[in-house]
């Protein structure tokens, strides 16, 4: 079994990430969201671990900045489901999703050093 990274194809740091698995030779897999949506309940699952909504989505990006004030406070899991749907961007990328189900986001050569060379 291989960790399945989650970004999206264009984005700077998901292809670093890429990168660095690759020079390391470490199998994942590449999942773009955009392209292949991720279920409602994997997404409040993953944000569940991740500390919640408000840290598994990028509030400073452009997406977000870009949304309509009555947008940035969805209420309920399935409204944050829902704003996902449409704005996957919105994901703070990347996002690994290890073997035994854990979840870890962002990326930086130590961050992914300690996740990947520690196995």
């Amino acid at each position: 079994m291989t960790t399945t990274i989650y970004g999206l194809e264009k984005c700077d740091t998901c292809k670093k990430a890429r990168n660095w698995l690759d020079r390391k030779k470490v199998a994942y897999e590449f999942v773009d969201y955009r392209e292949q949506r991720i279920p409602a309940e994997s997404l409040k699952q993953w944000a569940k671990q991740v500390g919640g909504w408000e840290k598994f989505v990028n509030r400073a990006s452009t997406t977000w900045r870009s949304l309509p004030d009555a947008r940035k406070s969805p209420g309920s899991d399935a409204e944050w489901t829902l704003l996902i749907k449409e704005h996957p961007a919105l994901v703070r990328r990347p996002l690994a999703v290890f073997d035994d189900g854990r979840v870890m986001q962002g990326f930086t050569d130590k961050l992914y050093a300690q996740a990947f060379e520690a196995k």
